[in-house]
């Protein structure tokens, strides 16, 4: 992800949440010669002048289709990041009757959950690659790269519990990888991974920090700054995979 002479053009897909905004933010800043289509469900305004806000639902396929139609309508897409993701939510929440949250046991699953989860997680951010990826840039190296998480790994699953998110961040990193295979074929210079943005302090992780060490705990500036590091050393051969914030690949 390397200074070039074109435009860059970036799509961010959550850009109202903690992560996304940071991203926002970062990007605009430190890059020039950039222009950044920021998505939300509710339109933040960035302070930038080469950052242009818009609406979008990413359990709408029409709306994901219409996002992508405006990020690339002048340039191909240099960098698509999506931040979306769904962990848990409060009954208190707007339209929300009941609670929703991580499962400690068999006895806690619902289909409800699952279909919550697997539409934010999986669904979204797979139409969104079906619209997105044909419109990365050919001429240079292009990145998709999309939210996952360190608890998607199966080889790596050693406490249990958690089986919806667990499952929908699993099921992303196959998206991530069988469409990497298909990009090969169609366009040689797109990279394509997963992120582990490590655990940030933020809404869908507040629940769960309790027993995160002060130091694991990162700011959402210091994670998008470490991801903003890996993206910049991918190479192809790393299409496909999950990486943490550091760096370190992520066994399936």
């Amino acid at each position: 992800m390397n200074e070039r002479q074109h435009q860059q053009n970036i799509a961010i897909f959550g850009a109202s949440g903690a992560i996304g905004s940071a991203f926002v933010n970062q990007l605009a800043n430190k890059k020039n010669n950039t222009k950044i289509f920021a998505f939300s469900r509710s339109i933040k305004q960035f302070q930038f002048e080469n950052v242009a806000s818009h609406s979008f639902d990413i359990t709408d396929e029409q709306s994901i289709e219409t996002a992508i139609s405006i990020a690339s309508d002048v340039d191909p897409l240099d960098l698509v990041l999506i931040t979306t993701g769904l962990l848990h939510q409060n009954s208190s929440e707007k339209n929300k009757q009941k609670s929703l949250g991580p499962e400690k046991a068999l006895s806690d699953l619902s289909s409800e959950k699952f279909k919550q989860l697997f539409e934010i997680n999986t669904i979204g951010p797979a139409l969104i690659a079906k619209y997105a990826l044909p419109q990365m840039r050919k001429n240079n190296t292009s990145i998709f790269a999309a939210l996952s998480a360190r608890v998607s790994s199966i080889s790596d699953n050693h406490l249990g519990g958690w089986y919806a998110y667990r499952s929908s961040k699993a099921a992303l990193n196959m998206i991530i990888k069988t469409a990497s295979i298909e990009m090969k074929r169609r366009n040689e210079k797109a990279i394509l991974v997963g992120l582990h943005p490590g655990t940030v302090d933020s809404d869908l992780s507040k629940p769960f920090q309790r027993n995160t060490p002060k130091e694991k705990l990162f700011t959402p500036d210091h994670s998008v700054t470490k991801m903003l590091q890996v993206l910049d050393k991918l190479n192809p051969e790393d299409t496909g995979k999950l990486f943490a914030w550091d760096g370190q690949e992520i066994q399936f």
